[in-house]
């Protein structure tokens, strides 16, 4: 089994993201191999920064390692309208299920919220992931360039009540 689809082996915590985590989920953001060639531009400047933070639901997941916890993802859920703002895993622990626990954590939370859907508009290349954690397409984002020139597919989650 390859590590790039291997189980994570340690443990995960998933919590609320705080300022300081600022400059790692920008990092992420930016390094992402999801946004590499023709699909830079779209991150070249994004920040994530401490008022993002503070004005969305933003959570991080961390795993326990000899630096005393290393940021592996996180999501944002904006709730007014709802939707899925943000969803990002280091590339080097992508198909670990990872992706999974931050989508079922942000269902739990949107819940909780009272909300009973939400919307994602997915990056080209995790279209199938949304797929595969259960979001239904709901239709096209069509390009804005130069701020995004390509077409984007969009992504309902529906949140059953427990």
């Amino acid at each position: 089994m390859s590590s790039r689809t291997s189980p994570i082996s340690q443990p995960i915590t998933i919590r609320r993201a705080v300022a300081r985590d600022a400059k790692r989920l920008t990092r992420l953001v930016q390094g992402s191999g999801a946004y590499q060639g023709k699909y830079a531009a779209a991150v070249a400047g994004y920040r994530v920064g401490p008022d993002y933070i503070e004005a969305h639901r933003a959570f991080v997941a961390v795993g326990a390692d000899e630096h005393g916890g290393r940021v592996l993802g996180f999501y944002s859920l904006v709730l007014a309208p709802p939707e899925l703002d943000l969803l990002f895993v280091a590339d080097e622990v992508q198909g670990r299920g990872i992706g999974r626990l931050l989508v079922a954590h942000m269902q739990s939370e949107a819940r909780s919220a009272g909300l009973d859907r939400l919307k994602v508009v997915s990056h080209l290349p995790a279209e199938d992931f949304y797929h595969r954690v259960g979001a239904v397409r709901t239709g096209t984002v069509f390009a804005n360039p130069p701020a995004v020139p390509w077409d984007r597919p969009e992504f309902e989650f529906r949140i059953p009540s427990e």
